[in-house]
């Protein structure tokens, strides 16, 4: 890159971003392990309050060098420009959430210090004697690693900045899953089992390590913290609640128009919804017709069939788009389905490659115990993780990492631009045609109303909002997470424990729910004003390949971006 052949003196903001990389690889191994980068993976970060600060005093140096290379010759040009700008953004509303003392109360069901501690694990390669070694050093990395987070609780209870009780009781349940009957029955137990015969007595040594610093921090999270913060709000509030939005969608949104486009969405999709259920079960409503696909219509039985299934629906997707909507690199177009580990929140999730893709993107299915799975909830969620959802996106930054900068294609991604892409793709397949089979479109459109459910519940809990009075649902009533469960559950065809999770997670991630249909909207507004302005020369397939090569952006910087293509 660039900056290795630059000095201080003449870096521009890209320079500024990549150095801003390494210094974050330096204080985060986890985000090594993601991007492939040998070094290391035999430890975890520091999870303290003291790790926290490294962090925050890391973004505040960085800012400060790209003021100065923001003045340099040669930074006005579109990629330093467009670079600069989400450095700037993204570095602010990550210190905005630290000097809020939000890391002193990072408890959720779904992606924390905690989650990441253990999801490292399933990215680590496992091919040689060394790889192991490797996974037992690491093992051995993790009582110190659990007791920074416990120190940063330990710190937001003192400072009076307590975790949601719900979050709390979640991730007690899911580590009593991870450690199951101790050492010898532990996930951990069983990741090392594959290991070299002549390093066995290490790695089993390891993983009761691992299995143990879980488990007290299970019983200090159930005996110790769970009472400190019993009582203490679930929701977040308007001040908190206005900073996360900003660091999930990289903008300040209007809330009270997103809250009113959720509900705008919910009564757009209920009626397309209503005819589609017409299709397969004349008179029933949509929710009784997706209950009768949950219980009669087509399965899958057996977890490694469906993982199976799910390759070979992956596979095809792609072949079938490769040229004819998108221009996929050799290297973009393996992917793996596999079934995610135990304990987990219940929604499918993605991770991508390496930067230099020996490890390939995943697409990741909890099962949630089941061994039989309804196919009409699985098409469209898979075009949304693997093709052309989540991996055609990310894998291409990384295939472009090059011409853009590393920041651009790893670090600096916002949610709301990534999650709207992969609502996009799932739109877009509809658009083709995809969904002819009316389960699958049925489906579909049920993933797009949890979605629109999502903005209306996720606002309207935080913030207290009132029903609308042309609501089916409790009209001018106030929201609260009691009522948002069952408007969920009323309105969706998942199962009464993704309902559960769902609740959860919006809770103990506030904002971040509401950029799948924010980011769809950007997308879309973005593709109409580019299509307005180019009218019949307009070319779908290189307007896709030239935004999907633009790296992070915020939603506002997004829609201007992707509308001059």
């Amino acid at each position: 890159m660039a900056h290795m052949l630059s000095s201080a003196a003449d870096e521009l903001p890209r320079d500024v971003a990549d150095d801003h990389v390494d210094g974050l690889l330096r204080l985060d191994p986890i985000l090594a392990t993601h991007l492939g980068v040998p070094g290391g993976a035999r430890c975890l970060p520091d999870l303290s309050p003291d790790g926290a600060e490294a962090r925050a005093a890391l973004a505040r140096t960085t800012l400060r060098q790209l003021a100065a290379a923001e003045t340099r010759p040669g930074a006005n040009t579109d990629d330093e420009r467009r670079c600069g700008r989400l450095l700037r953004e993204r570095l602010t509303a990550e210190l905005a959430i630290h000097d809020a003392g939000e890391h002193l109360r990072a408890v959720s069901n779904l992606r924390s210090p905690v989650h990441n501690i253990r999801e490292v694990f399933t990215l680590m390669p496992v091919e040689t004697a060394e790889d192991h070694a490797d996974m037992a050093a690491r093992l051995r990395a993790v009582p110190a690693a659990l007791d920074g987070c416990r120190a940063s609780l330990d710190k937001g209870l003192a400072a009076g900045l307590p975790a949601g009780p719900r979050q709390v009781d979640a991730v007690i349940t899911q580590i009593g899953q991870w450690i199951g009957g101790g050492a010898r029955s532990s996930w951990f137990r069983g990741l090392v089992d594959g290991g070299p015969q002549e390093l066995r007595a290490e790695l089993d040594a390891a993983a009761a390590r691992a299995t143990f610093a879980f488990a007290t921090l299970r019983d200090w999270l159930r005996d110790t913290y769970a009472p400190a913060v019993e009582g203490a709000p679930d929701i977040v509030g308007d001040e908190r609640y206005a900073r996360w939005v900003r660091f999930w969608n990289g903008t300040e949104s209007d809330l009270a128009e997103a809250y009113a486009y959720g509900w705008s969405e919910f009564h757009r999709l209920r009626a397309d919804m209503t005819a589609e259920a017409a299709r397969i079960l004349p008179g029933a409503t949509p929710w009784q017709v997706l209950r009768h696909l949950a219980e009669h219509g087509r399965a899958i039985h057996g977890v490694e069939e469906v993982r199976r299934w799910l390759q070979k629906l992956t596979d095809e997707v792609t072949a079938d788009l490769d040229g004819t909507h998108f221009d996929l690199a050799e290297r973009i177009k393996r992917i793996e389905v596999r079934i995610a580990p135990p304990g987990r929140a219940a929604a499918p999730y993605y991770t991508a490659p390496s930067e230099d893709f020996r490890r390939p993107g995943r697409t990741w299915l909890p099962t949630m115990g089941r061994t039989r799975f309804p196919v009409f909830d699985l098409v469209s969620t898979w075009c949304h993780e693997g093709v052309p959802g989540h991996h055609l996106q990310l894998a291409r930054w990384a295939h472009v990492a090059g011409r853009l900068s590393r920041y651009q294609a790893t670090s600096g991604l916002v949610s709301a631009n990534t999650e709207g892409w992969a609502m996009y793709a799932e739109r877009f397949m509809d658009e083709l045609g995809f969904y002819a089979d009316p389960e699958w479109r049925m489906g579909h459109l049920d993933g797009q109303m949890m979605r629109a459910n999502r903005v209306i519940v996720d606002i309207g809990m935080h913030l207290r909002l009132r029903i609308p009075a042309d609501s089916p649902f409790h009209p001018g009533e106030r929201w609260t997470p009691e009522l948002a469960k069952a408007f969920v559950g009323a309105h969706t065809g998942r199962t009464a424990d993704f309902v559960d999770s769902e609740l959860v997670r919006y809770l103990g991630r506030p904002g971040q729910a509401i950029g799948y249909k924010l980011g769809e909207r950007a997308w879309l507004a973005g593709r109409s004003a580019a299509r307005s302005a180019r009218g019949g020369a307009f070319d779908l397939k290189a307007w896709h390949m030239a935004a999907l090569s633009l790296g992070s952006l915020g939603l506002d910087d997004l829609v201007e971006e992707i509308s001059a293509l």
